[in-house]
């Protein structure tokens, strides 16, 4: 434990020396411990994304289809079915494409988004101070640390001034930690080793140095990225439900083939050729086989709408699995809020001056009683002392850099126009004890900030309009009920003095900070997005809970939270939740708003009790220590501005803007992905319904009752390729284009779908049951009137009708949406695109592909008719179930 020894024994252990090590022994120990980088070995590899697009049911029932088409060559006088095959391997591997760019897309957008270039390490070798790679760093290399800095490695602070950091992306400590070199006793946590600095924080204040202890995978970040293999990777709902249907379908085909073929070898003595045919014909109309590429292409055009929108998903399901989010676990800073401190009041003992604007932009007012006004001298004096007992600078690539609070400093007295041109000669660093910071400048005049009451403490006079007037008691006890009052709004406070310093150098530092003049106080804050307070009461329209889980305090969190609509009634702190049992948990998740004060264990807590309750949840996270919680929710949202790597690598979904509102926008993106893919789930199984039942019902009917049509031995309804066409030229552009229908109104106003409800819910499921039928019932005569005397010609009656019959279908499952054809533009190109597919097939030459005939007016009048016939009873059949289930535009309203 190094945060144990001293410096003396660190350094005598790593072998190394103040002056660290040569470099020729840093290529040895380099050789030996490896590169200092987090080795991702979860990362999906390129042909694991090509592999996983044919693990489908669908595609290896798609690929038996071709099978058989190509082994019926084996049977007498017949040839393999090359066309067929070709046509189905045609299919499978443009939608594995397809998929497989899509996700593999998707994955370089990640990389895209980590730091490719690692960043560079200050260090000293040979007695030597040298930039070189961070990966190269090694145990006993001695580091050096300043303000703005990302800390390489896991290392033991050998010298500390007024050395801070940030390390709430490993710790969830909102709060920045002071560091020294002193040992420590005993077991530490790890934001309690005050000597120990570690990789993926950063350096918030003063400067450093350190010796690496650890490296790479040996780091507390490392260790981590480790626990995290272990973790399962999420099937979502969708998922299973595609490959349960698959199986379901695959049970159903060979259900139907068996029975099929006993009848027809017990009542038609037909052989086993015919039956042969049949089988493959029914096995291509009951496959949808353009079903898992117009699905991909659903969910990749929600995942682009969604990048458009700032929110970047990690794989293509992702995209559906949001639309049964019912429970979303945000946190505070960045995401609610800001994420930059803003000061919003200067107040000088007798004033008080409300700041505009937010950020580090200097666009903003002061204002008093409500009107802009001109900053007072008194105020002026309050900015010029935040600004110059400052350590933020402003470097050309990064803007102002430096600790939040100092930045927010800097840029309410640039909104005032105060930039004061002094220099620094002498200053007396904040430390967590003192609570405190001066700075002397070149006009000999001392500047100090710090916590009010500290201040206040140092302070024997005040400055009040101009002059300077004696501390008193009652003096002091307005100023402090005015920092009280702050601090109750959640407002961070600091107190601000001055004085003139006779001789710099004569004086000591007890000296320069006693009977100072206070000058007053700026209360900031992280203040609350606009935008997110709708966004958060549209979630709850929509049926769903959202929670804030913070690692800040809770006076904070209420006071954030009430702005943006959230209750602070029963809000928890993080100790409560530590001593609650997961049932006690579970009933306190159902009435909490807010958990102040939340380490990244809490949050997994609060994850597993509201999925205890069945609640889908979206957990935002961006720190390392976030990775579980973010691993093993339903849908792990990681930040991509202040994310680090484990946690963009855990997740599911990144914000590229951090926004909360952007998760509305996916969530709402979801549930219209959710729905179009159910409209074409419920057009494509519908229509091959009617496909297996022309089918079924041609063969029987014409077996018992026309067996002269099947005199021929390979005559068949309709053949495979012919079904083929139908269901890749007629279904596909309208299909495609109905997966871009935009979302209908009212959809942020419905409850979420539950997490179990499936896709084929049992509208569609009557769906399927009756317009199969239909259709077969409805088109089959004007195959018969035809077959008797031409068997072709009747075959092509069929086809151009099962044609027509599929363009009109998309419409009537639209309807039920609200939708009309000409609210989605790409709709109506598809289907013109389908039905000249169709004609270019009849009165092309390459009718003889097919074995089809052009059709006469009359005999393609007759198609029309027969559809037209089946469109009327449809409608009645639609009208229905609008009743007994409602119209999908407005089932599960909430009220």
């Amino acid at each position: 434990m190094w945060h144990t020894k001293g410096v003396e024994e660190a350094l005598s252990e790593l072998k190394t020396e103040a002056e660290g090590i040569s470099n020729e022994e840093a290529d040895k120990r380099l050789e030996e411990y490896g590169k200092n980088r987090i080795e991702n070995t979860d990362e999906t590899k390129w042909y694991e994304i090509l592999i996983k697009q044919f693990q489908d049911n669908l595609v290896y029932l798609l690929l038996i289809a071709a099978f058989l088409s190509v082994i019926v060559g084996v049977l007498p006088g017949q040839e393999p079915a090359w066309g067929e095959a070709t046509i189905i391997l045609i299919i499978v591997i443009a939608n594995g494409s397809f998929g497989f760019y899509q996700d593999y897309q998707a994955e370089k957008s990640i990389q895209a988004l980590k730091e490719l270039s690692s960043p560079d390490a200050t260090v000293i070798r040979g007695g030597e101070r040298q930039s070189v790679d961070a990966t190269t760093l090694v145990p006993g290399d001695i580091i050096l640390l300043e303000q703005g800095d990302a800390v390489p490695a896991d290392a033991r602070v050998l010298e500390a001034d007024a050395l801070s950091t940030d390390e709430a992306a490993l710790t969830g400590e909102s709060q920045d930690v002071s560091k020294h070199e002193h040992a420590l006793d005993g077991e530490h946590a790890i934001a309690e080793r005050e000597n120990m600095v570690f990789m993926n924080t950063h350096v918030v204040k003063g400067r450093g140095k350190a010796v690496v202890t650890d490296t790479g995978m040996d780091t507390e970040v490392g260790a981590i990225a480790e626990e995290l293999e272990d973790a399962e990777d999420k099937t979502t709902p969708f998922q299973e439900e595609v490959n349960r249907m698959g199986r379901r379908i695959g049970y159903l085909v060979l259900g139907i083939i068996a029975f099929v073929a006993l009848l027809m070898a017990t009542l038609t003595g037909n052989g086993p050729l015919v039956i042969f045919l049949m089988a493959i014909s029914l096995v291509v109309a009951a496959v949808p086989e353009s079903l898992p590429a117009i699905v991909t292409f659903s969910l990749a055009l929600g995942s682009r709408r969604m990048l458009a929108k700032n929110a970047l998903v990690r794989s293509l399901p992702v995209v559906e699995a949001l639309g049964s989010v019912n429970a979303i676990v945000t946190d505070k800073t960045g995401t609610l809020t800001e994420g930059v401190m803003t000061v919003q009041r200067v107040t000088p003992f007798n004033d008080e001056h409300k700041v505009t604007g937010t950020g580090t932009s200097t666009d903003g007012h002061f204002k008093q009683d409500g009107d802009e006004v001109e900053v007072n001298d008194d105020a002026k004096a309050i900015l010029r002392c935040g600004y110059i007992c400052n350590n933020t600078e402003r470097e050309k690539d990064k803007g102002l850099v430096g600790e939040p609070t100092e930045v927010a400093l800097h840029v309410a007295a640039q909104k005032a126009h105060v930039s004061p041109d002094v220099e620094r000669i002498r200053s007396i660093p904040f430390s967590s004890d003192r609570k405190r910071m001066t700075v002397i400048t070149d006009d000999n005049t001392a500047y100090m900030k710090g916590a009010p009451e500290t201040i206040l403490n140092r302070c024997t006079t005040v400055r009040i309009n101009g002059e300077t007037k004696e501390l008193t008691d009652e003096r002091r006890q307005r100023i402090l009920d005015q920092n009280h009052d702050y601090a109750s709004n959640a407002l961070r406070v600091l107190g601000f003095a001055h004085k003139t310093v006779s001789d710099i150098d004569a004086e000591d530092d007890e000296d320069i900070e006693a009977d100072m003049e206070f000058l007053g106080l700026q209360a900031m804050i992280d203040p609350a997005r606009d935008e997110v307070k709708d966004a958060v009461a549209d979630c709850r329209t929509a049926g769903i809970d959202v929670v804030m889980a913070t690692g800040d305090n809770l006076e904070t969190a209420k006071a954030i939270g009430q702005q943006l609509g959230f209750s602070p009634d029963n809000a928890l702190r993080g100790p409560v939740i530590e001593d609650m049992s997961d049932d006690e948990l579970e009933d306190a998740v159902q009435d909490t708003e807010i958990f102040a004060r939340v380490s990244p264990h809490h949050k997994v807590r609060i994850l597993q009790a509201l999925q205890a309750l069945d609640y889908n949840v979206a957990m935002t996270g961006d720190g390392v220590n976030d990775a579980p919680a973010l691993k093993n929710s339903d849908v792990g949202v990681a930040m991509g501005q202040r994310g680090t790597d484990v946690a963009k690598q855990s997740s599911d979904m990144i914000l590229q803007d951090d926004n909360f509102v952007t998760i509305r926008d996916a969530i709402e993106e979801g549930r219209a992905i959710f729905d179009n893919i159910r409209k074409v789930v419920n057009y494509l199984l519908s229509t091959n319904s009617g496909e297996v039942m022309m089918v079924l019902l041609g063969t029987l009917i014409g077996g018992l009752f026309y067996p002269g049509i099947f005199a021929e031995s390979d005559v068949v309804v309709l053949t495979a390729v012919m079904i083929l066409w139908v269901n890749f030229a007629t279904d596909g552009p309208p299909s495609i284009a109905m997966g871009m229908d935009e979302p209908v109104d009212h959809i942020m106003q419905r409850e979420p779908r539950g997490g179990d409800e499936p896709i084929i819910d049992h509208r569609i499921l009557w769906s399927i049951a009756i317009f199969g039928p239909l259709a077969g019932v409805t088109l089959l005569p004007g195959f018969f009137i035809y077959a008797t005397s031409d068997v072709v010609l009747g075959q092509t009656v069929l086809f151009t009708s099962l044609a027509l019959f599929e363009i009109v279908m998309i419409q009537i499952i639209r309807e039920s949406y609200g939708l009309t054809t000409t609210s989605n533009k790409y709709l109506v190109a598809g289907l013109a695109a389908a039905f000249i597919a169709q004609l270019v097939v009849l009165y092309t030459p390459v009718a003889s592909l097919f074995n089809v005939v052009p059709l006469s007016a009359s005999q393609f009048g007759l198609g029309v008719l027969s559809v037209a016939v089946f469109t009327v009873l449809a409608q009645v059949v639609v009208n229905e179930l609008d009743r007994v289930y409602g119209e999908r535009d407005d089932e599960r309203i909430t009220t």
